[in-house]
């Protein structure tokens, strides 16, 4: 059980003795003048002193000087970390999508620059700051999968920034504020980095070298940010909260009650501990300002996955939502107070040193509909070992805290994590290597889940191998295994079945080598899943061969063919109300996707795949068109459409998702939102629409209306509207 973990422990001792590509560093001084965030860089501190400039290509080239230059200063007080940014241009033109906040897409789809740190230079977990060239501004936690980073845009903070145009340049002033950020005081290094979006060129520039086979924000890349003095310790501000108070008047139109109005209040708070360590409380929180879910098509015997959006389950997530892989997870947050309310809510997060991040949450439901108060206790611990490596730990459990009618929930559910990443210094290789276990009522075996994977990446390949074994009994109430329950539509029962799991992945890249050319790259790309029964008999497997082009002029084309196997252990429902009969089924398809310049003011994407599904036949189309008001306005329509035929007793399937979107910003901190639904799978029609005023930092008014109709009639099914207004101190 240990031989992985000794082989990656070799790995690691190796990977630390390899030479990386020397580091840009950047000295931060203190200023003692006052710095008015107006975007106009007319203070003393901007004059002079050291700055980040020779910015470097890095997609879709990443060698040589960048064309167009960007110099970046910083300075600080006792409070804030002032970034000031010149952008030089070509013209006074702008690439901005919207100017709503926190949209990642259209963030990297629009000019803008952003800064990246890395506080405890640890290369494991960081920040992200940004402004398009509309001024509308992007945050995020940057956390680290393989040797990948990736941004958490639904991570939300206090800081600020504002943007002035020159001729044929713009200029930049951030202000962030120390406490938002979680730092050792006696740190005086941190990783650091800058990249700015050149979209009217199709460019991605950084300050420090990133290779183009990582994304910019990549935290193994990023050069030195070196205090003069140690970092200040924040003073003041310590301890922030945010209440809520909520008016909603809600009629359910199929029982036909009376309108229910209501009133609520909460309250969250945000307690720095340490510089580097943060304790978030919530009591009575209210997640209805949050986006609604976009509705899929589901061709699967198992249920889909939907992101977490909610706010307080958000930061530092990656310490309790990193293990397992996506169809295998130990902890996902939408498993607590879904259908039910959450009285109250504690997390504690962050870093103890520079070696070791820590993660605890405590969550405590109540009952509805005779569904047992639960609490739910997560704790985390992630140790560095090397200069990238880590060895994490969880542990999960659900616990009922009163006995009600329902003895189904009258127990607990625990789980043990184990792992091990590794990744070297230039993120070429990475690993990891798991072991889980689940605790439940009852003498059970085949309790646990094992995994391995071994990933490596250079600018023209891509390879990587994964395995994984589940048990039977390897239960994760708080968890997404969507794979190990399986209906049996015969007996109407639900019966669990460990499995194996075997993937790969390869891809390989051409770059032209003509200046001429139109593609900025092709190649193929080749991916297959084989999912096998714990006695070695098939369950199912998924091929897939495709063949990637991407152009200069951000167009794209990719050719699909993917053949498919499932092997149904029972008579499942797939679609429609007749069950699939059990057996050995094999089906494929092949088709295209194509998507259009997104830069344009009217842009999109459409694809079409054509074959076999399971003992019938399948036709499927999609489109999106897009539409941008620059910047004030970005409208778009989707549509999926799927027609399956299928032979006696199994009825013909005709899915349409339709979905549309309506963004209007009437500022940077005024905007209103609107999507509409329509899905035939799931019989409903949604229209939910919201008006968000940011009145001050942290600080919103919001109004959200939502309807659901029948599809045939349009007759409501419910109707909902909530007032809500937040307030930061």
């Amino acid at each position: 059980m240990f031989r992985p973990f000794i082989f990656f422990f070799i790995l690691s001792f190796f990977s630390n003795i390899s030479a990386q590509q020397k580091r840009k560093s950047l000295p931060v001084k203190r200023t003692d003048v006052k710095i008015i965030v107006d975007g106009v860089l007319d203070e003393e501190a901007w004059k002079d002193g050291p700055k980040a400039d020779q910015f470097l290509n890095q997609w879709p080239v990443d060698e040589g000087i960048a064309e167009l230059q960007t110099d970046v200063r910083i300075v600080h007080d006792e409070h804030f970390l002032y970034v000031g940014i010149i952008c030089f241009d070509v013209s006074n033109k702008h690439i901005v999508q919207t100017l709503k906040r926190d949209k990642d897409n259209e963030h990297f789809g629009s000019d803008g620059i952003a800064i990246v740190l890395d506080p405890f230079n640890q290369k494991t977990n960081g920040f992200f700051f940004g402004v398009n060239a509309g001024g509308a501004q992007f945050e995020g936690l940057i956390s680290v999968s393989g040797n990948e980073s990736f941004i958490n845009e639904n991570w939300d903070n206090k800081w600020f920034s504002e943007i002035t145009y020159g001729d044929k340049v713009w200029y930049v002033e951030m202000a962030i504020p120390l406490r938002t950020l979680r730092y050792d005081p006696n740190n005086p290094v941190w990783g650091l980095n800058f990249v700015r979006n050149d979209m009217k060129n199709n460019y991605f520039t950084s300050w420090n070298h990133v290779p183009r086979n990582f994304n910019t924000i990549n935290l193994g890349h990023t050069g030195e940010m070196v205090w003069e003095d140690n970092p200040p310790k924040t003073k003041g501000g310590k301890f922030a909260t945010i209440p809520y108070v909520l008016g909603s008047a809600n009629k359910d139109y199929e029982t036909d009650e009376k309108t229910d109005f209501g009133f609520e209040a909460g309250i969250d708070a945000k307690i720095a501990v340490t510089p580097a360590l943060n304790l978030d409380l919530t009591i009575n929180p209210d997640f209805s300002a949050v986006d609604v879910d976009q509705q899929q098509t589901n061709l699967t015997r198992f249920p889909l996955f939907f992101p977490e959006r909610r706010g307080f389950f958000l930061e530092n997530s990656d310490l309790f939502n990193s293990f397992g892989i996506s169809t295998i997870n130990p902890f996902f947050s939408r498993r607590i107070g879904l259908n039910v309310p959450i009285h109250f809510g504690a997390r504690l997060s962050g870093n103890l040193n520079k070696k070791l991040r820590i993660g605890m949450m405590d969550v405590q439901t109540g009952k509805d509909d005779g569904t047992n108060p639960q609490n739910y206790f997560v704790s985390s611990l992630s140790r560095r070992i090397g200069n990238r490596s880590t060895i994490d730990a969880l542990l999960v459990n659900r616990q009922t805290t009163s006995q009600t009618e329902n003895p189904l929930q009258n127990a607990y559910n625990r789980v043990l994590a184990l792992e091990y990443n590794f990744i070297d210094n230039e993120g070429n290789w990475s690993a990891n290597a798991g072991v889980h276990k689940s605790f439940n009522p009852g003498d059970l075996d085949e309790e646990s889940y094992y995994t391995v994977t071994l990933k490596y990446q250079t600018k023209r390949i891509l390879a990587r191998i994964a395995g994984h074994r589940v048990g039977e009994n390897y239960i994760t109430d708080v968890g997404f295994v969507p794979r190990l329950t399986n209906y049996d539509a015969t007996n109407d029962i639900s019966v669990r079945l460990g499995f194996y799991q075997l993937a790969g992945l390869a891809v390989y890249d051409f770059f032209p080598r003509n200046d001429k050319s139109k593609l900025n790259l092709h190649g193929p790309r080749i991916t297959n899943t084989t999912i096998l029964n714990l006695d070695g008999s098939l369950n199912s497997q998924f091929n897939g061969f495709y063949y990637w082009f991407d152009f200069k002029n951000q167009n794209a084309l990719e050719f699909q063919y993917a053949p498919e196997r499932d092997n149904l252990p029972f008579d499942s429902f797939i679609i429609g109300d007749t069950p699939f009969p059990k057996g050995n089924y094999k089906y494929g398809k092949y088709g295209f996707w194509f998507r259009f310049d997104p830069r344009k003011k009217l842009s999109g994407d459409i694809g079409a795949t054509n074959g076999s599904f399971y003992n019938g036949k399948r036709v499927f189309f999609e489109a999106e068109a897009n539409y941008r008001i620059q910047p004030w306005g970005r409208f778009s329509v989707e549509y999926e459409y799927n027609k399956i035929s299928l032979p006696e007793p199994l009825t013909d399937q005709e899915l349409n998702l339709i979905k549309f979107t309506s963004e209007v910003s009437f500022s940077n901190r005024m905007f209103w939102t609107t999507y509409f639904q329509y899905n035939t799978q799931a019989d409903n029609v949604n229209i939910n629409s919201r008006f968000q005023w940011r009145y001050a930092p942290m600080s919103d008014l919001f109004i959200v209306y939502t309807d659901n109709y029948y599809p045939e009639n349009l007759g409501v099914k419910n109707r909902g509207l909530v007032f809500k207004l937040t307030c930061w101190f």
